[in-house]
Parts: structure tokens; sequence; C-alpha cells
């Protein structure tokens, strides 16, 4: 069998192209514990980690004023602390939503540097995603929480509009600074925009709210042709057409509850879907020996490999330090590193 001589970066740039790539290409979202050389290394301005919670006891607070919340049970993935929301009238952001207080001067070559050197990206084996920390949606929604958000929308929709642009605003130096100075391989917008089963709004506001602002979010990288990969959780097809529109080369997760044979027939070519990979798996959990979860693996790359298109993003979800989820982890990335080794070229 031929091998592949492909860096895991050329790999993975093959699928965003659209070609046909050697081997499956990777992606874990900057999760550890997946084997072989990963392709992906996600990397952002270091001088906004504080926007962002880390697993610690108690939360910790936006640079927008949010409070956000965590805990073991759900491995430290952060919600804004309900029933403490800090926008309850869209009509009077202005009073409640500030600009984050940011340096007068900042240096972003050495930030840049820094990052670089912190995230070990050797930029001849490794894509370099830089990361576009505002998500539109989600940040309205941590303001005011679901039900005021969304009514909003309805309600007061050019208020809901202004506050979207300034936030925009706010963010598009950082956004310019990542592209001038990171010099980025891709660009990752994030935006949780549906729920498992269904988008939380129409086709139709998505476009007039958030499309909008996701085009000035990634204009600086598009405009440079440097692709988007977009994560968007939940049953979102009905969207994509809008996100290619904005750059999207790349659609994580891609949960099994859309259409994703038809998104590849559809797309192909244009759009790479990562994921494909539902948790809990089809077979015997939470009793699964190590060969179903292979299996379950590698029914997965045999499903939507085929041609193309495809990026395997795939874990196993759990509470924080257990050690059976490690494990299985473990097989996850194990098996689809060596089973969608050179996989093209059999």
């Amino acid at each position: 069998m031929v091998k592949s001589k492909l860096t895991p970066k050329e790999n993975y740039l093959r699928a965003v192209r659209g070609e046909l790539p050697d081997y499956v290409p990777l992606y874990t979202m900057g999760f550890p514990g997946y084997m072989g050389e990963t392709a992906v290394k996600i990397v952002g301005p270091s001088l906004f980690d504080e926007v962002h919670l880390k697993p610690a006891e108690g939360g910790r607070t936006d640079g927008w004023g949010v409070r956000y919340i965590a805990n073991e049970e759900t491995n430290f993935a952060c919600i804004p602390e309900p029933n403490h929301f800090i926008l309850d009238d869209i009509t009077k952001w202005r009073d409640v939503i500030k600009k984050p207080e940011l340096p007068e001067h900042i240096d972003w070559e050495l930030f840049a540097k820094k990052d670089f050197e912190n995230a070990g990206i050797d930029r001849s084996q490794s894509v370099a995603m830089g990361m576009i920390g505002l998500m539109p949606f989600q940040q309205l929604i941590a303001f005011m929480g679901f039900e005021n958000g969304l009514m909003a929308m309805y309600e007061e929709p050019e208020h809901v509009k202004e506050l979207l642009e300034f936030m925009v605003d706010v963010y598009m130096p950082v956004v310019t600074a990542t592209v001038d100075y990171y010099d980025p391989d891709m660009i990752y917008l994030l935006d949780d925009t549906a729920t498992n089963y269904n988008p939380f709004f129409s086709p139709a506001m998505y476009r007039e709210f958030f499309k909008p602002a996701y085009k000035r979010l990634t204009g600086p990288a598009v405009d440079r042709g440097i692709p988007v990969q977009y994560h968007n959780c939940g049953r979102c097809e009905d969207f994509l057409d809008d996100m290619i529109d904005v750059g999207t080369k790349v659609w994580d997760p891609a949960q099994t509850t859309n259409d994703l044979d038809a998104v590849k027939e559809k797309y192909a070519g244009k759009l790479a879907i990562a994921g494909g990979f539902s948790w809990p798996p089809p077979c015997n959990w939470p009793d699964a020996e190590e060969e179903d979860i292979r299996q379950v693996v590698r029914d997965c790359i045999d499903h939507y490999a085929p041609g193309g298109g495809f990026i395997f993003f795939g874990s196993a979800l759990g509470k924080y330090g257990d050690e059976n989820i490690a494990k299985i982890n473990g097989w996850i990335s194990s098996e689809a590193y060596h089973y969608g080794r050179d996989y093209y070229l059999r």
C-alpha cells in the first residue's frame, strides 16, 4: 500500500479546498488526547483570555460583564449564570452594555509571537486557526436569556440590530489584527444557532440579524482568500447556503440530526463536514466494549469519508475526570487515526 507523504496541514487543507486528501483528516477543537499529529491548532489573541472561562470553581465574568458558571458534571462547559442576566430590556442596552476596557496601545506583533510559542505551532505541520472570539447570537442570549433574547428579535428588531452592530464594531479591530499579525491559515467562527432538532429562528431572521455580523467578522480573512471553519451545533442545515456565503469551507460539528448525506451531495467540493459522529453511540452504551466503540468509528468513516469532503470529529462526553470517558476517547482517537490513515490510497 502506498503511504502518504502529506503533512497533516496539507492533508487537512486539501479537504478544505474541496480536494481529495490522502487520509481522513482529524479535528479535535483543541481537545487533547488524539493520537498522531493534530492537524489544527487554534490560536487567538491571549490579550482576551479573560473573556473565556477556565475550568475553575465558581466561574468567571466575561469582558462584557456576563457571569458564567461551570461544574464537573458538564465537564466545565460554561453557561451564563441562570436567572442573573444583565439585560432585561433591549431598548435600554446602551445603559447596560459597555465596551470592554482594552489597553490604548497593543503590541500585536509581540502578542502573536507569544501566542504561537505558547501553542507550540509548527507552521509547516499544523493548520494555524485564528479564533474569532465574538459569538453574536450566543452573546445576545448571554445578555438576556433565551426567552427575552428571542422575543426581543420579534418585538424590537432595530434595537437588537444596533446592539449586534455595536458588538461587531468593538471586536473588528481584534479580527483585523488576528488576520494581519497572526497570518492564520484559516479563521474559526463559532455561534450555535440551533437546538438538536430545529433552528432557534427562521432562515429569514438568520439573514436579517446575524448574517451581516458574520460577514463583517469574516470579511478581513475572506478578502485575503483565507477559508473559514464555522462551528454551529444542532440541526442548522437550513443556514448552510448563508454560512457558505460568509466564507465557510468547513462546518463542525456537523451533527447527525442534520441530513448529512444530502449535505455532502449538495455541497460536494464546496463544503467539508467535520463530524458525523453521534454520542452516545448506537451500541450497548454505557456497557459498550472496546470493539463496539471502535466499530462505531469505522462505521462513521466508511459512511461519510468516500468521495472526500469529510473530516472526522468525534469524542465521548461526560463528567470531568471520568476515567471511563477518558479510556473511551482513547479508543475513539486511536481508531480514527489508524483506520483513517491512508484511507484514500488503499
